[in-house]
């Protein structure tokens, strides 16, 4: 067992009677949270009185729906779920319903209730809410790669062309109808072979100007550069498509430090049932997507929300 495995499983794995924490299967970075099946099932009981809009126009009941859940796990999941997270060799975990409801409400009552222990979501401009729900279908002419379902999804992070902080992002597989590929590619900024690279060079703290697409319904432009320190430690701010170099050598700096990341042995591709949900650390974990093989009926819909830590 490694150094880095045996390291985590003395600080995150372990096994109560309302859940459990293990490796994830897919990455020794990430965790798998297994809920104790009466756990969700009281929890979709006891929320079952809170509405969607009530999240949406109430923003304590939010908090409410987040401590419902933190109650069912013995007051001890809200610590765990933020330790994760904010721990540099690891940072990112999964965790679902198993099942037990198909409800699209109950995915935005659970997603809130995770995203609420953590931290507060910033809001999403796109949607006009603390979170979005958007669908991936056969044809699309969105003017991003979000939606575009034959494309490659590049490798990126959160929250570039906003003056906010985006510490972690959260997303969830609402449905999935005749999918094949689209799984979701993500890599650890520490396991990158060239991070010394790309984050030493000069350019690496220039300030690139970023600029959000008319569906993102953000119009101000920001300038950030591509990496920044954190607890003495490179972090990353990155997406190809929305920034906008002024010179051939930044663009070239941009396309080869995207190109290394895009082929890194260490990117995994992760799957994702429906009804689960991944949340990673924005600062050091990248995320795109897989292309879908092509099909007429394909119907994806996903749910995001991304924001700040807890203060």
């Amino acid at each position: 067992m490694s150094m880095l495995k045996s390291k985590k499983e003395s600080k995150f794995i372990r096994k109560t009677d309302t859940y459990e924490v293990n490796f994830h299967p897919q990455s020794s970075r990430m965790f798998q949270v297994d809920l104790a099946p009466a756990v969700i099932s009281e929890f979709l009981s006891l929320t079952r009185e809170i509405s969607v809009q009530q999240l949406e126009y109430i923003p304590y009941m939010r908090h409410i729906a987040a401590d419902h859940l933190n109650t069912l796990t013995n007051n001890s999941l809200q610590q765990v779920l933020s330790d994760i997270l904010h721990d540099r060799e690891t940072g990112g975990y999964t965790i679902g319903l198993q099942g037990q409801t198909e409800d699209p409400d109950d995915y935005v009552k659970f997603s809130t209730a995770i995203t609420h222990l953590v931290g507060s979501p910033n809001f999403d401009a796109m949607s006009g809410k603390y979170y979005a729900r958007f669908t991936v279908n056969h044809i699309d002419n969105s003017d991003s790669y979000l939606r575009q379902p034959y494309r490659l999804f590049t490798l990126h992070t959160d929250g570039t062309f906003v003056d906010e902080p985006t510490d972690w992002l959260l997303m969830m597989k609402m449905k999935e109808e005749n999918a094949v590929g689209g799984e979701s590619r993500l890599l650890h900024l520490d396991d990158w072979n060239e991070l010394d690279r790309f984050s030493n060079n000069p350019l690496a703290s220039h300030k690139f100007t970023y600029k959000a697409p008319a569906s993102k319904n953000v119009s101000q432009e920001v300038q950030r550069a591509t990496f920044f320190l954190d607890n003495n430690k490179p972090c990353i701010c990155f997406i190809d498509q929305f920034v906008y170099p002024e010179k051939i050598d930044e663009a070239k700096y941009l396309k080869e430090l995207s190109h290394s990341m895009e082929n890194d042995p260490s990117l995994i591709e992760l799957k994702l049932p429906v009804g689960d949900l991944v949340v990673l650390n924005n600062l050091f974990w990248l995320h795109g997507r897989a292309a879908f093989e092509k099909n007429p009926e394909l119907n994806r819909e996903l749910l995001r929300q991304r924001g700040q830590f807890s203060k």
